[in-house]
């Protein structure tokens, strides 16, 4: 499987973990207490460079709750702009 088909797969799974205090009652916003610096780690180590560090810092934001935008799939997102918007390829 190609590198840029892995790691839309990790930010499928990522964005359903950062979506479980949706599902879960009751551990809401304890669980994106915890979530939120995880996944800003996670962001940085699969999106390089400036595209990484802004969207962890969007992601951070979104997962904490800012504006009430814990429900967007941020890696999702920053993948579809990675490789559908600016068209980058990996080798």
């Amino acid at each position: 499987m190609h590198k840029k088909y892995k790691l839309l797969l990790l930010s499928i799974l990522f964005d359903a973990i950062g979506m479980l205090s949706f599902v879960i009652p009751g551990i809401g916003e304890f669980s994106d207490v915890i979530w939120a610096p995880v996944s800003v780690f996670f962001m940085t180590k699969m999106f390089k460079g400036t595209l990484g560090k802004v969207s962890a810092g969007i992601s951070f934001l979104e997962e904490i709750g800012i504006f009430g935008t814990d429900i967007l799939p941020t890696f999702t997102l920053t993948w579809v702009y990675k490789y559908l918007i600016k068209k980058e390829i990996d080798i």
